[in-house]
């Protein structure tokens, strides 16, 4: 993907960004975290509402975009059964929602784990 690729989808309003995301992810059969030197993945905490999010992209260019200027932080994929399996049981235990594909302008589209799985698995039925 070239940098004029990545930052024109960077751009895109939150809701683009969610239908992109959904799209590639369905195509690839991932989702994209970044994870410390530790292997621990990035969460974050807003400080307007104390809400703790796990941000995810629909491939590696987007998050290593994100992480610019971060030593510590490297893209990892998870695939999709293991994030239906795993993280979404995992992610809702511990009370995370989920941030999906920050753009440029640093927004993004928090929803329960739940919830994007079920829309992943509606994209997937109509696929």
């Amino acid at each position: 993907m070239s940098d004029e690729q990545l930052t024109s989808v960077l751009e895109l309003d939150g809701e683009e960004r969610y239908d992109y995301f959904l799209s590639e992810v369905l195509e690839e059969r991932e989702i994209w975290i970044l994870v410390n030197s530790e292997s621990r993945f990035l969460s974050i905490v807003s400080e307007d509402d104390g809400v703790a999010h796990v941000p995810v992209w629909p491939s590696s260019a987007f998050a290593v975009e994100y992480a610019r200027g971060s030593d510590d932080l490297t893209p990892k994929s998870i695939s999709l059964p293991d994030f239906f399996k795993k993280w979404v049981p995992g992610l809702s235990r511990d009370g995370l929602q989920v941030g999906v594909f920050p753009g440029a302008d640093k927004t993004l589209w928090i929803t329960e784990a739940s919830e994007l799985k079920k829309d992943l698995q509606d994209e997937l039925s109509s696929f």
